[in-house]
């Protein structure tokens, strides 16, 4: 089995998307690891603050499979997204990492590279998987995390009640 790691993030609904995304995820891949859920101001663009987290799971799954699975169940929320809120998301789901693979594709890059850009990325990778090594850095997620500017970007942990629910 394959560690997977996952960004899930929203800013239309991000509440009712986040859960949904979690209970189409865990009927995709199976048991999850889920990482506190935090909201934080839209990057780039001017937009409704995000809720941002990190999920896990395990897979026999090839990489090409997960992210064609993920497209589809970013593809099943698109109908909740306003065109007029350009950079806006329903529901937006970046594999991170699969395993210690290397991907270098244009469709497919892994790890993503803003597992090392964004504190909304970072934290909650390093909450649930702090122990693992960054593939092309060799250092774990927990250390990444120790010396990242954690005042670069305000999160604020939010509680989430039945996470699974559609």
């Amino acid at each position: 089995m394959i560690p997977v790691y996952v960004g899930i993030g929203s800013n239309i609904e991000p509440e009712q998307q986040i859960r949904s995304g979690l209970a189409a995820l865990q009927r995709q891949f199976g048991p999850l690891i889920v990482s506190t859920i935090y909201s934080n101001a839209a990057i780039g663009f001017t937009g409704a603050d995000f809720l941002n987290g990190v999920v896990g799971f395990s897979t026999n799954l090839s990489v090409y499979a997960v992210a064609s699975r993920l497209r589809d169940i970013e593809a099943a929320h698109r109908h909740f997204d306003d065109p007029r809120l350009l950079g806006s998301r329903a529901l937006d789901l970046d594999l991170l990492l699969y395993g210690n693979h290397v991907v270098n594709e244009a469709a497919l890059q892994l790890p993503r590279s803003e597992i090392t850009r964004y504190a909304f990325v970072l934290k909650p990778l390093a909450e649930i998987a702090g122990d693992r090594r960054h593939p092309l850095l060799d250092t774990t997620f927990a250390e990444l995390w120790a010396i990242f500017d954690q005042q670069r970007e305000k999160l604020t942990p939010v509680i989430l009640t039945n996470l699974f629910a559609k």
